[in-house]
């Protein structure tokens, strides 16, 4: 059960939600994921990812995207971007990427520390790149005092809740490979995406492996797993040094099977998209049951499991403590609400009331 920070007593408030909005990383695990943990804790097995469930899981990242892909697990989201873009990168070059993506806001300067590289921000409305925004790199090509951009980086859902569009991946994977560069795709989200973009697997290999990405990671924690990042190799010359590239970054984890039996639970039926589903079903009954107060100035439903209302400081600050969210953008009052994939109705409806006594 989520607790709130207690910096004094609110008694104006109803009793506040057992779930908490500001995050899909606060919710438990799923009871099948626990239960294949459980199964792979019985017994002794090859270490480093020799064990079976490694195997098998390995093999259903292959049928998952009907490709010869190469499946590497790392323990979280962080170092699987760090592992992914290590195994991508050549001597001088530089990552393009939103200057709103979780790579250069969220996770202290990681790439830049611990790969040597740089990277090249711009800045979006919705932390999306477009084929116009690689322009401006052009003119570094070739220049022995300018770093090379080599990567083109994206994220799916974007850390301000919007989503590519298969045709919208695809034509920035052409722009960037007809410049020489590659494409790589945080997935950290991936199972919101997939659920918003269509709920099957073709939905996902459209706007991975059919739109032109190169590399990808394929998130677990954030749709009902506990720990781990699953990475996932199209490009076989990347796939071929990741082997070796994970040690080098400390993401090779010994008992492997304890990453792998969470991804083998969550492929199983898909229950990923099932999950991702159920929490962007859980933002748009949010929105739904909000959308009717002006000062939030929620203009669209959100397009996964993230929204971003307008509170003054004031409310603001007693709602954080009755319930706690993040802020967004404090100077112009603008928080995150975010849905988990174990978030009811009822819930939804405890949560809504606090803000309906502050704000309607």
């Amino acid at each position: 059960m989520w607790m709130a920070p207690h910096t004094g007593s609110v008694t104006k408030l109803p009793t506040p939600p057992k779930s908490s909005f500001a995050s899909d990383n606060v919710a438990g695990a799923h009871p099948l994921v626990l239960e294949a943990i459980t199964k792979a804790n019985a017994g002794h097995f090859p270490a480093y990812g020799a064990d079976p469930i490694t195997v098998r899981t390995e093999q259903a990242f292959k049928e998952l995207f009907d490709h010869d892909v190469v499946t590497q697990f790392a323990y979280g989201g962080t170092g699987a971007n760090v592992f992914a873009l290590a195994s991508m990168l050549r001597p001088a070059d530089a990552i393009v990427c939103a200057a709103q993506s979780h790579i250069n806001v969220d996770e202290t300067g990681a790439p830049e520390r611990a790969l040597g590289t740089k990277l090249i921000t711009v800045p979006t409305i919705d932390a999306k790149l477009r084929p116009q925004d690689l322009e401006s790199a052009k003119s570094m090509f070739g220049n022995q005092h300018a770093p090379q951009p080599g990567i083109v980086a994206i994220t799916q859902v974007t850390e301000l809740g919007a989503l590519y569009s298969v045709d919208e991946i695809r034509s920035l994977s052409e722009a960037a490979h007809s410049m020489g560069m590659f494409m790589y795709l945080d997935g950290a989200r991936i199972a919101n995406a997939t659920a918003a973009l269509g709920g099957t697997r073709q939905t996902l290999r459209s706007f991975t492996r059919d739109a032109g990405i190169d590399a990808m990671t394929f998130g677990c924690t954030k749709a009902g797993g506990i720990f781990g990042e699953a990475v996932v190799f199209f490009n076989p010359e990347f796939a071929k040094r990741s082997l070796y590239v994970r040690k080098q970054v400390t993401q090779l984890h010994s008992k492997m099977r304890f990453i792998s039996a969470q991804y083998e639970a969550m492929l199983q039926d898909d229950l990923f998209i099932t999950l991702g589903g159920q929490a962007n079903k859980s933002a748009r009954m949010l929105f739904e049951k909000t959308k009717d107060i002006a000062s939030l100035q929620l203009t669209s439903a959100p397009a996964a499991n993230s929204m971003f209302p307008i509170i003054a400081k004031a409310p603001r600050a007693q709602l954080q403590e009755w319930a706690h969210f993040y802020d967004w953008d404090t100077a112009i009052d603008q928080v995150r609400w975010m849905t988990a994939w174990d978030v009811t109705e009822p819930e939804i409806d405890a949560f809504v009331a606090g803000v309906r006594t502050l704000l309607a």
